[in-house]
This record gives structure tokens, C-alpha cells and sequence, in this order.
């Protein structure tokens, strides 16, 4: 739930599986967006990827066991709502919760590629968007050809709080302390075993 006013910042993927570069970023868009809370979009299915992810409910309960903080929530809204492209999810969610203020999240990395996103314009037309850097991406990210296509648009670094109250579109890239790790790295190392069970999996605790 949130409130008239509130500040959401949304982190959407398959997260198959999530890993701690999930759980860092998201605690670092709370502190340099001035977030009230980060909401985990696990997507029923990424449309730009060939193969279809592991079952919703054991990528569901790995994002959990990942990310523990009393201000971010694992959540499956888009199969609820219907919706597997992003444009479509931005406007549902504000359509149900008229007044919050959203923030889309994202990694450097996908800023990059963000041109072949459906609608892309209108994302960053509708909604804030704020880019937190990943390893050996923010100098290309900041080079993307939506970087360039708003490039009057962005807000500076230290302006990052205003990103959620700034005019759209508004996007920003803030950058802090990296963490090595990957999804597709894991999928190809054979450490998360995709619709085989939940219980070979290691999770970061154990």
C-alpha cells in the first residue's frame, strides 16, 4: 500500500534469480531519491528475453530471502494486473494509486538498451526515472540513445532527491559504491537450476 504523496520507487524485472546487486541498489535509490519505499515488480516474463524465466513463486522466494528491509516489498502486481510491458504497468499503478508519487528504477545496464523497451518515450515521458550505476556501464549508459534523446532533461547528480517531485520527463544517474553480481551469470553457472526446484539453490545466506 501506499499513500497520496508517498514517494515509490519501482525495481521491475524477472529477477531470476535476485541477487545482492538488487538489494544494493535498492537500498541506495531510498537514500539518494529520498524514496519511502522500493517495490519489487517480479515480472511474469521479460518480453525482450527468448526463453521464459523460473517459476513466479521461487523467484518470488528468493527476492525475499535477498532483500530485507522494513521499506522494500517483493511483489507480484504484474500478473495481477495483467501487464508484462512497462509503459502498460506505469499507467496501471497510477491509475490505482492516484496521488503517490512513482520513481522507475533501474541499472545503468538497462539504460543502455532502454530505446528497445516498448514505448519507451512514453516511460520516460510518464514517469521519473532514476538510473543507479552498475560495473562498466555508466559511462556507455550515459551514452544510450535515450541519454541523448533527453539529455535536457537530466537532473544532476546532487539533485537527486528532486527526481520524484521533478517535471516530466526527468531522469537521473546517481552513482555509489558497486557490487559485482548477475543474474545471467548465475543462470549460466548452474548455481540457480530454472524451473527445478527452489531448494538447490544457494541463497546469499547460506
Amino acid at each position: 500500500m501506499a499513500r497520496p504523496g508517498q514517494r515509490v520507487g519501482l525495481l521491475g524485472g524477472s529477477f531470476d534469480p535476485a541477487h545482492e546487486g538488487h538489494a544494493h541498489i535498492s537500498r541506495l535509490a531510498l537514500r539518494r531519491f529520498g524514496l519511502d519505499w522500493v517495490w519489487w515488480l517480479v515480472s511474469p516474463g521479460n518480453p525482450l528475453k527468448p526463453h521464459p524465466p523460473a517459476e513466479m513463486a521461487d523467484r518470488i522466494a528468493v527476492a525475499r530471502s535477498v532483500m530485507r528491509h522494513p521499506r522494500v516489498h517483493v511483489t507480484d502486481i504484474e500478473a495481477h494486473l495483467g501487464t508484462r510491458f512497462t509503459a502498460a504497468t506505469v499507467a496501471a499503478l497510477e491509475r490505482s494509486y492516484p496521488g503517490v508519487r512513482f520513481v522507475w528504477l533501474m541499472g545503468a545496464d538497462n539504460l543502455e538498451t532502454l530505446h528497445h523497451w516498448d514505448r519507451w518515450r512514453t516511460i520516460l515521458e510518464t514517469v521519473p526515472v532514476g538510473v543507479l550505476a552498475r560495473p562498466d556501464h555508466q559511462l556507455r549508459a550515459g551514452h544510450s540513445l535515450a541519454a541523448r534523446a533527453y539529455a535536457t532533461r537530466r537532473l544532476p547528480e546532487r539533485a537527486a532527491r528532486l527526481l520524484p517531485t521533478a517535471a516530466r520527463p526527468a531522469w537521473c544517474l546517481v552513482v555509489g559504491p558497486l557490487v559485482e553480481a548477475s543474474s545471467s551469470e548465475l543462470r549460466r553457472s548452474g548455481a540457480w537450476p530454472r524451473r527445478r526446484g527452489l531448494q538447490q539453490f544457494e541463497t546469499p545466506e547460506g
